[in-house]
């Protein structure tokens, strides 16, 4: 059945164009009357005439700042009577580097976006209440959930209203109330400054509107308190998943270096929980577990910060207190900030009759410049931030006054701002910095009546994931903390005995740890601690569904998969760190595409289909082979690991005794060869095999890979280009565990045939991926050189792991290719290459690279490495010859268990 929205009144924001015009439109298509606000009135009036002229919704215009809510939501009551679905989706971009932001560009995206949604939400709630009905949307962002390099005011925002939408949640339960974010990518105005043209062809609003519809519709599915990612057809929800960590001794044992001593253990995600409120862990069992431990271990050599300068915001007290008596402790000089003089001036002293060294700085956190000013005249540098200051206005959220959230976003979120502006150049300059924020449980799970702080909470979430990506290649570490802890801001809520028990100390030494030199590699990540204990937490995504990308969507689609949308438990959910991680299914599903847009529902292997494809092509699409299968055991592994210059010195890869043995990443090339160069190619114009080259590979590996087993390939042809003088055809191969189904490998191998272009085929590819992009090597230094020297038997071991060409062993065959003499396989020096970055950088999730040269057997190879967030760019060059013969390569690391290189059997 159909949804109808008539007699609702849905008010949309920012919706004079892209997303917002859209969710118009659909509304008023179901018989909706909306209200189109747009600070550009005339082309809210187009959106209101296109409504109006249907015949079947009504529509107004409201030009009104998002930031007067009362006025936008008058103009529904006037119009229309009342008001029963807010769509807060107005937003602006001013995208600057973190240094160069000015306040001007942080204060006008935090009052469009954070005080624009409370405003406008505040409006409408009383009404919800009164009528027991109501449906809230809050646009969040994969910048807002991961960080964004030059969007640290916008990464802030959009964070911001995950936490605002998970409150509203809450409170409006019992109401019926239901509250969602989103975190689309769409074509509009403001995607357009900050996405090329190929891409945003894909991400059409109207391929984001329909889950609108369905979770705000009265029959829609109970989702309230959900963020979904969506676009280009693909809807999944996101959730937070957190790693089981470790009780510590809460005695004087527990120090940064007992943090130290166990961070492996802290951020292992093995046996995950996946937490949905505040008390979704029991804190009391932790401390008392803690109680009868013995004392914790420590590293060695001890975490210290002599000679360093660490300045700590509201620290007359509480946690600040406790992190500056730690931090004077173990040889750093102290600035003590906090409104409080007297508070400031009795940390100072406590440290100095100590024999430690600090110095107060009484101002407000938004006072940043002036506190970095007295670190600096006083001890002539600053090298850690902990951004701690804090204060509570709680209210339910019909009381909450205007004047009671804007003073918590401000000294929480804007204060965090301020003070890390201020170090920034500083830190910048010195190339070297650590910064700690502090977020809160009530910011990632959201709390009854404290909409201003989990919002406050939740964006500085954001904003520290967005500054730790400009800030890496500064040596400029950022991180979040979620402390609970007896204070005087908990004393106002908590009752005293939990105040007592859960003391700051418990919580000071992760601070230590994470902001201590000894931290190297951690930045960017969220953290919860708690009376000894501490845990990592971390987005998970579910696998999610991908609607054909070139049939029209609707919300009766999203909701017949919607146990696909939601399930977490299917093997496929993966835990994204980046945008570009976040973006990986939505850019897949670029390729989901039904031959007929006009009808029927996609099948599988309709998605291989182009209309701009000549007839030759589309008949070799529609052969769908047999599935190959393919049985190795450790033998096969060691041989592989061996035919890429694994030697006696690397158990793990030569001895299947050793307890880390296991095949390297690159092995994933090889169950797939059988598959991909299966395709009979005759049907290609003037084909010779001797002329067929290998022009790029891309592997994805999706699951860990077992040493031993049957899998099974399953293959198509994907692309075919006409070059002109050559044929370049794309082969995907999915090799699935034939055990459990699961899926192991994804290849995609393009193979040129010179001589056999010219027959009228499409001349460009489509935007694949990772499996297609440029990869350009930065513009510096490599970060790191690995050179290897080949056999001239390379080739004839490689050729025992399944590549039997005979171009790589017979002179007379390799003479009618062009080559002086018999070349080592493409995928051999792939996976040198490849285990170059997994023995500098750690384990691979996928690895793509372009075939731009030869290799001959008995040369050396030069990989040049080049890290950049979460994806190492490398070439690879002959050194005897200078020639490259990699390039536009890349592989993305592996920050998840789901990418480990061997499964457990």
């Amino acid at each position: 059945m159909a949804f109808s929205f008539k007699g609702q009144v849905v008010v949309v924001t920012g919706a004079g164009g892209g997303l917002g015009r859209a969710y118009s439109l659909l509304y008023g298509s179901r018989g909706a009357n909306v209200v189109v606000n747009d600070f550009n009135k005339e082309a809210a009036q187009k959106v209101v005439d296109e409504i109006n002229a249907g015949g079947v919704g009504r529509a107004v215009v409201n030009s009104s700042s998002v930031t007067d809510g009362s006025a936008v939501i008058k103009t529904a009551l006037d119009a229309f009577g009342g008001v029963t679905i807010l769509i807060n989706n107005a937003g602006i971009l001013r995208d600057k580097g973190f240094k160069n932001m000015s306040d001007k560009e942080w204060d006008q995206v935090q009052d469009v976006h954070l005080k624009g949604a409370f405003s406008c939400t505040h409006a409408a709630w009383p009404i919800f209440r009164r009528q027991k009905f109501g449906r809230i949307i809050n646009t969040a962002s994969a910048a807002g959930l991961f960080g964004n390099f030059g969007q640290a005011n916008y990464s802030a925002a959009k964070m911001g209203l995950v936490g605002f939408t998970k409150t509203l949640a809450l409170e409006g339960a019992k109401y019926n109330i239901k509250a969602n974010a989103i975190a689309p990518i769409a074509a509009s105005a403001m995607t357009a400054t900050i996405m090329p043209p190929e891409m945003l062809q894909h991400f059409g609003p109207e391929y984001v509107a329909p889950l609108v519809a369905a979770i705000t519709h009265p029959d829609g599915p109970d989702a309230s308190g959900k963020v979904f990612v969506l676009g280009a057809g693909y809807v999944s929800e996101i959730r937070w998943e957190r790693s089981r960590g470790v009780v510590f001794k809460t005695d004087n044992s527990f120090t940064p270096s007992a943090v130290k001593q166990r961070w492996e253990e802290l951020t292992d995600f093995t046996n995950p929980g996946y937490p949905q409120g505040m008390n979704d862990v029991n804190v009391i069992e932790k401390l008392e577990q803690s109680k009868s431990l013995p004392s914790n271990k420590q590293s060695s050599p001890e975490v210290r910060f002599d000679g360093q300068t660490v300045i700590i915001t509201g620290a007359g007290g509480g946690l600040g207190r406790s992190y500056a008596l730690m931090f004077a402790r173990l040889g750093a000089n102290v600035v003590v900030n906090d409104v409080s003089e007297k508070g400031a001036r009795g940390v100072v002293n406590e440290i100095i009759k100590a024999g430690g060294s600090a110095i107060p700085a009484v101002c407000s956190a938004e006072d940043g410049d002036e506190i970095v000013k007295i670190a600096l005249d006083r001890f002539g540098a600053v090298h850690v931030l902990i951004a701690n200051a804090g204060i509570l206005r709680d209210k339910s959220f019909t009381a909450m006054s205007e004047k009671e959230w804007d003073q918590v976003i401000a000294v929480h979120l804007r204060g965090t701002y301020k003070c890390a502006k201020a170090v920034w150049p500083v830190f910048q300059k010195q190339k070297y910095g650590r910064i700690l924020t502090t977020a809160s449980g009530v910011g990632i799970y959201g709390n009854f009546g404290q909409a201003n702080y989990s919002t406050a909470k939740a964006a500085i979430i954001g904003f520290t994931r967005a500054i730790a990506v400009e800030g890496l290649k500064y040596n400029i570490l950022a991180n979040i903390l979620a402390p609970s802890a007896g204070t005087a801001m908990t004393q106002t809520i908590w009752p005293q005995e939990m105040v007592d028990a859960f003391k700051p100390d418990f919580v000071a030494p992760v601070v230590g740890y994470l902001v201590s030199k000894d931290n190297a590699e951690t930045t960017g990540s969220l953290f919860e601690v708690s009376g000894g204990w501490a845990a990592q937490t971390r987005w998970q995504q579910a696998g999610g569904h991908g609607f054909p990308a070139n049939k029209e969507l609707s919300p009766e689609d999203v909701i017949a998969k919607w146990k696909n949308i939601i399930n977490f438990d299917d093997g496929r959910a993966t835990n994204p760190a980046s945008p570009q991680q976040g973006m990986e299914r939505l850019v897949e599903n670029f390729t989901n595409l039904v031959d007929n847009a006009e009808g029927g529902s996609r099948s599988e292997e309709e998605r291989y289909f182009d209309p701009e494809d000549p007839e030759l092509v589309k008949k070799v699409k529609r052969v769908i082979p047999d599935d190959v299968e393919f049985a190795y055991d450790e033998r096969d592994v060691i041989i592989y690991n061996m035919g890429i210059g694994a030697t006696e010195k690397e158990l793990q890869w030569v001895y299947e005794g050793d307890e880390n043995f296991g095949p390297l990443p690159t092995f994933g090339v090889c169950p797939q060869l059988t598959s991909s160069a299966g395709f009979a190619s005759d049907w290609l114009p003037n084909f010779n095999a001797a002329k067929l080259l290998h022009g790029e590979q891309y592997l994805s590996i999706k699951a860990p890979i077992p040493t031993s087993g049957v899998l099974v390939n399953k293959a198509r042809v994907y692309e075919v280009l006409d070059k002109g003088k050559a044929a370049s055809v794309t082969v995907i191969v999915h090799t699935l565990d034939k055990r459990t189904g699961e899926v192991v490998f994804e290849n995609q191998t393009t193979l040129v045939c010179r001589g056999s272009g010219g027959f009228s085929g499409k001349r460009t590819g489509r935007d694949r991926g990772a499996a297609s992009a440029a990869n350009t090597p930065p513009n510096r230094k490599p970060d790191a050189i690995l050179e290897e020297k080949t056999s001239p038997s390379q080739a004839a071991l490689y050729r025992l792991s399944g590549d039997s060409n005979p171009l790589h062993i017979d002179p007379d065959y390799a003479t009618v290719g062009g080559f002086e003499r018999p070349i080592l396989h493409g995928l051999c020096f792939m996976g040198i290459s490849g285990k170059h970055v997994v023995k500098t950088f750690g384990q691979l999730k996928d690895i793509k690279v372009r075939f731009s040269g030869v290799v001959y057997p008995g040369e050396t190879l030069i990989t040049e490495m080049w890290k950049e967030g979460d994806k190492v760019i490398f070439e690879t060059k002959v050194k005897e010859r200078g020639t490259a013969v990699l390039s536009a390569a890349a592989a993305t690391l592996a920050n998840s268990g789901k990418h480990q290189v061997k499964a457990k059997l």
